[in-house]
């Protein structure tokens, strides 16, 4: 009697993707490093698993220089892609820290690989995500591996932190005019003249905002090109890296590193910062020239002076005709204005041009020769900018503004005549467009 012939076992193919990810960038320029060494262990594992139906599919998820803290990586996006659209039926990793080192992490990718029917497998830890008891192998290992992570980072801090003490430069952006030889900060010759001249130039007028518009108008930039503005300058004048000093979460040590500045002018500098920014642009203000000064104009012709007067401790400001200072009152039919109200005029006829679209296109009609290839759209657009930032402005600008646009103010008996400069509106129009405007409010 002859025996059945037994039934072939039908062995399910497994596509199995290698996942490998070193955190430091140091020898991967090397022709076989740590990622290759990776993939070679678990491709002979792939290899020994060929009973069951395990092959290699051709995609290669590397990160080469990322740590593993992080999900932000573009090789393990791609395997989840790939997983996401049933590509992948077994991810294969080294070590489960390959993976993740952390735990919430681990969580969120057992929850896609489970989703989606795929198991997670370590060559050199044997684990198995498919059972309970090797669900939580892993939840042990990776809390260790998290805790092991957590204690490396406080002994980096710890080391960073005595660094820091001893006046030691650990690394980052070097301060504007400091440059990086041998691990230690070097004064650029090239860029700490700069920073002299910022902190002098402090001291004179000081505003951070004014400061920022004469270095702009000097050319000075950062060492990457880019415009310095006022948050930059308030960064440097606050920097103790200047007076040679390092700084580690607030406290100051003596640096390792040559000082800029010297401690009387950083002293001078930090007791104007630390007066009110009020307090501050009002001083600015009061010391700010008169707006209309050499553009008021009377019904005869005159100009018209600023002056001020003081009662009761409250500053009165007028503009007078010369025609009056010379021959006395009556001698003009409009000898006196008060300061406050001509020039709220003046800046109210301003603003109106920059509001409304249709005196913003007879004036650029007027002025189009003086554009300088700039056309009445990005006109009108950059000019509509300023009317919401005028208040804002600090009085100065707002002087130097007016300055631009206004060639004369005429002052009547029957009301008041403002003639624009037809050069100041494009060249106001070319600052809005380069931005210079907006980082001076």
């Amino acid at each position: 009697m002859t025996k059945p012939p037994e039934k072939l076992k039908v062995v399910r193919k497994l596509r199995c993707a290698v996942y490998t990810r070193k955190s430091s960038e140091e020898g991967l320029e090397q022709e076989f490093n740590s990622l290759h060494a990776q993939r070679e262990a678990c491709e002979a594992y792939i290899a020994s698993q060929r009973s069951e139906g395990w092959v290699l599919v051709r995609d290669q998820y590397d990160d080469g220089g990322i740590s593993g803290g992080t999900l932000e990586r573009p090789g393990l996006k791609r395997l989840l892609e790939d997983v996401e659209d049933g590509l992948v039926d077994v991810v294969v990793v080294y070590k489960i820290d390959r993976l993740s080192r952390s735990l919430a992490d681990f969580a969120k990718l057992v929850e896609v690989f489970d989703r989606n029917g795929v198991t997670f497998v370590s060559v050199t830890q044997s684990f198995n995500t498919t059972t309970s008891m090797g669900r939580l192998t892993l939840n042990i290992l990776l809390s260790f591996a998290q805790f092991e992570r957590e204690v490396t980072a406080e002994r980096i801090r710890d080391k960073v932190a005595a660094s820091r003490k001893k006046g030691m430069w650990m690394g980052g952006v070097p301060p504007y005019g400091y440059r990086v030889d041998n691990r230690k900060l070097v004064v650029d010759e090239e860029y700490a003249p700069h920073v002299r001249w910022i902190f002098s130039h402090f001291l004179e007028i000081g505003s951070c905002t004014e400061l920022a518009r004469e270095v702009g108008t000097r050319g000075i930039r950062t060492p990457r090109g880019n415009r310095i503005d006022k948050k930059y300058i308030y960064r440097m004048l606050s920097n103790r890296a200047y007076i040679g000093e390092a700084v580690h979460k607030g406290d100051s040590y003596p640096g390792e590193h040559d000082a800029i500045i010297d401690r009387k002018m950083w002293d001078r500098v930090h007791a104007i910062l630390q007066e009110s920014p009020r307090k501050r642009a009002a001083r600015t203000r009061a010391e700010t020239p008169a707006l209309l000064k050499g553009l008021l104009f009377g019904p005869d012709g005159a100009a018209f002076s600023p002056t001020h007067t003081r009662k009761g401790g409250r500053l009165y400001r007028y503009y007078v005709s010369q025609t009056v200072l010379k021959h006395g009152a009556g001698s003009c039919p409009i000898g006196r204005v008060p300061a406050g109200e001509i020039e709220a005029a003046v800046i109210d006829q301003l603003r109106a041009v920059f509001r409304q679209p249709e005196i913003v296109a007879g004036t650029w009609k007027a002025a189009s020769d003086h554009a300088d290839g700039i056309t009445e759209a990005d006109a009108r657009a950059a000019l509509q900018q300023i009317d919401p930032l005028w208040d804002e402005l600090f009085p100065a600008e707002q002087a130097r503004i007016v300055a631009l646009l206004v060639e004369r103010v005429e002052i009547g008996t029957r009301g008041l005549n403002v003639r624009l400069r037809m050069d100041g509106l494009g060249g106001l129009a070319r600052e809005m467009l380069s931005g210079r405007i907006g980082e001076a409010a």
